[in-house]
């Protein structure tokens, strides 16, 4: 993988990362309140594009890493599962009837594997 691709999926990745605690700061700070309503056009539909923008940009690189790499703790299988949680994620963030612990889970899951790339691309990048 060359030098400049590695460089890209640090920063799609660290840019997904912080979509993700955004998703989790809305399910937990915004969705949950009782009067909450949610705003598909002005809130719900940007941030999915936004996230599948990104992601669609990501997942080509991550598998390449992981396939040039084969990184400890990051699996191919992974790289799949984390791009097609993000894509529900992205949504469900805003959703009333989210399951709280399912969607918590998939969240501590998503940032497992997105921390595990940040910290074993940048070791990469140290030896290299």
């Amino acid at each position: 993988m060359s030098e400049e691709a590695e460089v890209k999926l640090k920063e799609l990745t660290l840019q997904i990362s912080r979509l993700n605690k955004k998703a989790f700061r809305q399910f937990s700070e915004r969705t949950q309140l009782t009067d909450y309503q949610t705003d598909f056009y002005g809130e719900v539909k940007p941030f999915a594009d936004k996230m599948q923008l990104l992601i669609d940009a990501w997942r080509p690189l991550a598998e390449e890493w992981v396939r040039s790499n084969r990184p400890k703790y990051v699996f191919p299988i992974q790289i799949k599962d984390t791009y097609d949680n993000l894509s529900i994620v992205c949504v469900t963030a805003f959703q009333k009837d989210t399951r709280r612990r399912r969607f918590l889970e998939t969240i501590k899951s998503i940032d497992y594997v997105l921390d595990h790339i940040l910290l074993q691309a940048g070791r990469d990048g140290e030896q290299g």
